[in-house]
């Protein structure tokens, strides 16, 4: 009996055999045909762009006939055409179902992410008429300004010249494509959830990364990224594509080296001003880390804060009402007021600013010269913001040769700006700061080298 049923399940994989052969030799004379379309994003140091359209077709297409002319995407430039085995960018290609166009991400039509107001309460860059706190200043603790915006990532896709497949079909070019789904690197990793704290009645939305397939018998480092008061309002994964404070630590290159949890708030209000008062949701923050803690395998030995601007100061502040909570935090273009930053001396900080920007430079000038004051040790540079990653790595191995507990980085003057962008004072210096600061992966080597 055993036999005859093997039998008869042979007999049946031959007519599938058979058939599928059929079928396969039918779809071969017919030309291949797209099936549906999907935008690519990803994020920068500037925001989120869209950079790239996957188009899937029902069998498979030969890569190595791709021109770069195939296609044309309205209002865009395409600078790279290959298929793949998914619907994602890569180095090389693949014969695949998908075509992958890759887009100029310097295009204007590329930018996803959108903020009307500056970089929040260190930032000089007015701003707009109208917007901010009743006085015309920029928003105060409390306050918000106009909402950012997160433009839906679409775009109309066109086949212009024939395509040959694996199988030696062909693909004729038909009319436009519209991208109905939408995959976003890195970002579509994280949760977005809610906390309403206790304590201080404060609620926050947030965004949490989690290693993938995390074990529960171990422990995790966490990352807190705060963002800065720009990003005020905005939906709740607006610290996640606004820029790379968030994403760089839930990357898959970084998650290689150090796995961890990454914890991003989104702030409805300013949580702190010029004035260094701040609103609830300042300890709110820091009982959501705890919160984080006690759900999730998280290693309370290699927890770090990091943040730019509103979000650097809310590093700063947390260090000194909690200083047992972080082993290691990385300061991105923020200040506090010196007399109170004493107890700085004995935390691992890595501090970054720009000498352009007339209120971090000289506020972290004052704090790490106090901190050394008091006993730490603090080695300090001025690098290029133009850097190379190898420039960059190699600075960091010269700043780090005499493991001091606090290390400083002022990008040079004007270094910051990318090239042939007009420059606009120090609000311009403030805000490019975090655009290459979270892109440096050897500051972020250095942080999760940390333990309290």
């Amino acid at each position: 009996m055993i036999r005859r049923t093997f039998l008869r399940g042979c007999a049946g994989a031959g007519v599938a055999l058979v058939a599928g052969s059929a079928c396969a030799a039918t779809r071969a004379a017919g030309p291949a045909v797209v099936q549906n379309a999907t935008a690519l994003t990803e994020v920068f140091g500037d925001g989120m762009k869209l950079t790239a359209v996957a188009v899937r077709y029902d069998r498979d297409i030969n890569t190595t006939t791709l021109p770069s002319s195939a296609f044309t995407v309205a209002g865009r430039n395409v600078t790279r055409v290959y298929a793949n085995t998914s619907p994602a960018s890569a180095r090389n290609g693949h014969d695949g179902p998908w075509v992958i166009v890759e887009l100029s991400a310097a295009d204007p039509a590329a930018a996803l992410w959108a903020s009307p107001q500056g970089g929040g309460p260190s930032s000089a860059q007015p701003a707009a008429p109208g917007a901010g706190s009743p006085s015309g200043g920029p928003p105060a603790a409390g306050e918000a300004g106009p909402a950012p915006t997160i433009r839906p990532a679409q775009a109309t896709i066109t086949q212009t010249v024939p395509l040959s497949a694996a199988d030696g079909s062909v693909a004729v070019p038909t009319g436009p494509t519209e991208t109905t789904d939408v995959i976003n690197a890195i970002v579509d990793d994280f949760q977005q959830l809610r906390y309403e704290d206790p304590a201080t009645g404060a609620a926050l939305d947030y965004n949490l990364f989690a290693p993938a397939h995390f074990d529960q018998a171990k422990r995790y480092p966490l990352v807190l990224f705060m963002h800065d008061a720009s990003v005020v309002g905005a939906p709740p994964t607006g610290p996640l594509v606004q820029g790379l404070g968030a994403v760089s630590w839930a990357s898959p290159e970084n998650q290689s080296r150090h796995e961890c949890f990454v914890l991003a708030p989104q702030y409805g209000t300013v949580v702190i001003d010029d004035t260094y008062r701040p609103t609830p949701a300042f300890d709110a923050t820091a009982n959501l880390v705890r919160a984080v803690v006690n759900q999730y395998p998280i290693d309370t030995n290699r927890i770090y804060a990091t943040g730019q601007s509103m979000g650097a100061m809310m590093t700063i502040g947390l260090n000194l009402a909690h200083p047992d909570l972080f082993a290691a935090s990385y300061v991105v273009a923020g200040q506090w007021p010196t007399d109170q930053t004493a107890p700085l001396s004995r935390k691992r900080l890595w501090i970054t600013v720009s000498e352009g920007d007339d209120k971090a430079y000289p506020g972290e000038n004052a704090i790490t010269a106090l901190a050394q004051q008091r006993g730490a040790t603090v080695s300090r540079a001025v690098w290029n913001g133009q850097s190379t990653q190898q420039q960059f790595a190699d600075a960091y191995a010269a700043i780090t040769a005499n493991d001091s507990s606090i290390n400083y980085v002022a990008f040079e003057k004007g270094t910051a700006i990318p090239p042939g962008t007009p420059a606009g004072g120090s609000g311009s210096e403030h805000m490019s700061t975090w655009h290459i600061a979270y892109g440096i992966p050897a500051i972020r080597d250095w942080i999760m080298l940390q333990h309290l």
